[in-house]
């Protein structure tokens, strides 16, 4: 079988977490915590970064550090994975949904404006599969109306957007590292901001507000959240994080070969790449036109038939049951995507003859 996206170990993995365990660091104290947060803060050029659980909760925690409470309005895409969406519900505050752009399948910034109201408080863009959202508009928008900006990263490590690296545009950035992340932890998130307040509150809520008095008693100003990343799995995210050009060399290589042979297919429309952009294709996504002569979920099922894993669009969020009746814009896009969008198996380990056997079957050959 080849995967869609699993995780690359090529590093010091094996020696740091050795080292966690030969020394009893193994909780969420430990000098690999601190280490994972100053080399990522490096890595994207960004003054603070804080680990985290899971990448839904950097997201819960970058709503709670801006205060988006009960009665405030999130506007956010419906072309998501629903972490995004849950965290603005977790908080109490209501997801308002804007469409997708056919050809990038990120949030069509021209519709976020027509969505504002009294209530909203914040832009919440996804860079869906590693093609930045139009940051210039969003933080346009965000700037004329006082609205917050948290940008839900988490598919686009290593991605740029006119040279900065997503996540750092906004007023907070967040990021997983589930296991088919660009680098992985097994689990595990960040949260990254440029502002010293937000992200000194930020760490501090994820630590159970916790104030060691002199006595060694805890003391807890406020209520918070046990969202801290452990020693042992911080240590592996340093060993992943030394070889993240090489991760980030591989995607785009792997993407650039699948355009190779799938651009003139009829029926299978590539992904696009817009001018001032390094998309990382974390996931190398196709659409499959009605021309194509087969549908989505025909050619899922023929991939499996030869042993190549895909998976199709995320289901449009407005179409679950705990999300079908909050407010949103003309959502025809992101229906259509949601329907004809495929993601290709895009591992680092990919080779050119496994690329070349996926595309053989989408030819029929």
């Amino acid at each position: 079988m080849i995967p869609l996206s699993v995780p690359y170990l090529s590093g010091n993995e094996w020696k740091y977490i050795k080292d966690c365990l030969d020394t009893n660091w193994v909780s969420s104290v430990g000098s690999y915590v601190n280490l994972f947060e100053e080399k990522f803060s490096d890595f994207i050029k960004c003054r603070h970064s804080i680990v985290t659980v899971n990448g839904t909760s950097a997201i819960h925690l970058a709503l709670m550090s801006l205060g988006i409470k009960p009665g405030d309005e999130v506007i956010v895409p419906s072309l998501t994975f629903i972490s995004p969406v849950n965290a603005i519900r977790y908080v109490g505050a209501t997801p308002v949904f804007c469409d997708a752009l056919r050809d990038t399948y990120v949030m069509d910034t021209r519709l976020i404006e027509e969505l504002i109201t009294e209530k909203t408080r914040a832009i919440l863009p996804v860079h869906i599969y590693g093609h930045p959202v139009d940051m210039d508009m969003v933080m346009e928008i965000a700037d004329k109306y006082g609205l917050y900006v948290i940008e839900d990263a988490t598919e686009s490590l290593g991605s740029l957007y006119k040279g900065k690296h997503t996540g750092t545009i906004g007023h907070i950035g967040c990021f997983s590292f589930n296991g088919n992340k660009l680098i992985t932890t097994g689990a595990g998130g960040m949260l990254v901001t440029n502002d010293q307040r937000l992200g000194e509150y930020a760490k501090y809520l994820s630590n159970q507000t916790k104030t060691v008095l002199p006595n060694g008693g805890f003391y807890h100003e406020e209520i918070g959240f046990n969202y801290r990343m452990p020693n042992i799995v911080a240590a592996m995210g340093v060993a992943q994080l030394e070889n993240i050009e090489f991760h980030i060399d591989a995607k785009i290589r792997n993407a650039l070969f699948y355009n190779e042979l799938l651009s003139e297919v009829q029926g299978i429309s590539i992904p696009v790449e817009k001018p001032g952009i390094r998309n990382i294709n974390w996931l190398y996504s196709v659409v499959v036109e009605d021309s194509y002569g087969e549908s989505r979920d025909e050619l899922i099922k023929r991939l499996k038939e030869n042993n190549i894993e895909s998976r199709p669009f995320f289901m449009p969020v407005h179409s679950m049951p705990s999300y079908k009746e909050f407010r949103c814009s003309k959502l025809d896009t992101t229906n259509e995507l949601g329907l004809k969008g495929l993601n290709l198996p895009s591992s680092v380990s990919l080779t050119k003859e496994e690329i070349k056997k996926i595309c053989q079957v989408i030819k029929r050959g």
